[in-house]
């Protein structure tokens, strides 16, 4: 039953930030193609809007919070594995387990808590660019401060349920197998 339920959780989660992924991947290509035409615009014809460089920062800041999940997900952060390429299937869900415990959701509960009040500052000014023409929309993009250590602690949620149904399904096959082999 605890395996199930581990399983529904990690599924659902996964499921939301798989979602995310697939969005941050469209914008990503869209940050390409209007980071394009602002050069060509630029160079080719010396027009510029400042309003069109800041969104490719909005873009960039998004991609880069809102994909750190996915990235968490696919397992894709930079890992220093001297020791940890060699442990056992077991030995890497422990090592899994324990560092989202530890320090994944410890680091994004201090994320948020730091950051809520410098959000929620921006929110009450509903702070806008300080360049002539830039875009009004500077709350929005420090509530993605907020969204990623969320989204991050979900995913590491949803990483400590795999981890455990890793460690849960190792240890319920070798009691079986004794019972099997009694």
């Amino acid at each position: 039953m605890l395996l199930n339920w581990l399983a529904h959780v990690t599924a659902f989660i996964d499921k939301i930030t798989d979602s995310t992924g697939k969005l941050i991947s469209w914008l990503t290509l869209f940050m390409v193609l209007l980071t394009f035409l602002i050069v060509v615009l630029r160079y080719g014809f010396n027009i510029g809007w400042i309003a069109m460089q800041e969104s490719v920062l909005y873009f960039h800041g998004t991609v880069f919070m809102l994909g750190a999940a996915y990235t968490l997900k696919a397992d894709g952060h930079v890992r220093v594995d001297i020791f940890y390429q060699n442990f056992s299937i077991k030995g890497k869900a422990l090592v899994n387990l324990l560092g989202a415990l530890f320090l994944l959701l410890p680091v994004c509960i201090f994320i948020f808590y730091i950051s809520f009040d410098y959000v929620a500052a921006s929110w009450r000014i509903m702070e806008k660019s300080s360049e002539a023409g830039g875009l009004p929309l500077v709350y929005l993009s420090k509530s993605l401060l907020l969204i990623m250590a969320i989204s991050l602690s979900l995913q590491g949620v949803s990483e400590i349920c795999r981890n455990l149904q890793t460690l849960l399904l190792k240890s319920h096959h070798s009691s079986s197998e004794k019972e099997v082999s009694e």
